[in-house]
């Protein structure tokens, strides 16, 4: 399920649920390549072995900021405005992660709008989002970011 709009029609979602994405797969190998991408290569993450005796959570988990990175391709799933000709990350508001995710997981994002904003050129927009684990009971990352979309 996705949301398709446009920028003279955003306001009126305000507090609509946009949509939820496809599951997405964590694989080793994305959060290897992750560990590599960004210097963080804590043996929780990318050894196997250690992390599957060691590990409170019974094997590697998925870096908190690759989780995190998800709302970049799983939050164009869910909603796409027709005419915009650019938008930018404008950051976030709050970022919490209330639950690991464990190799082999796989997790999908949810997405309410909870504010408009004009602005010189476009919008910003405020959401809500929520990436959940399947069979999960608790999410894995809660995050409010703030996207600006700019029209043509």
């Amino acid at each position: 399920m996705s949301t398709t709009t446009t920028m003279a029609e955003l306001n009126g979602l305000i507090g609509t649920e946009l949509g939820t994405s496809d599951w997405y797969d964590v694989t080793q190998e994305h959060v290897n390549l992750f560990a590599d991408a960004t210097g963080d290569h804590q043996w929780i993450h990318i050894d196997v072995e250690r992390a599957t005796k060691e590990s409170p959570f019974g094997g590697p988990i998925a870096h908190g900021y690759l989780t995190l990175s998800l709302l970049v391709p799983l939050f164009g799933q869910v909603l796409l405005v027709t005419d915009t000709v650019m938008g930018v990350n404008y950051g976030l508001n709050k970022v919490r992660f209330p639950s690991p995710v464990p190799v082999g997981s796989r997790v999908r994002l949810t997405a309410t709008l909870t504010g408009v904003e004009e602005i010189t050129g476009g919008k910003q927009l405020t959401f809500s989002c929520v990436i959940e684990r399947e069979g999960g009971d608790k999410p894995v990352c809660i995050a409010e970011p703030v996207y600006r979309y700019y029209g043509g």
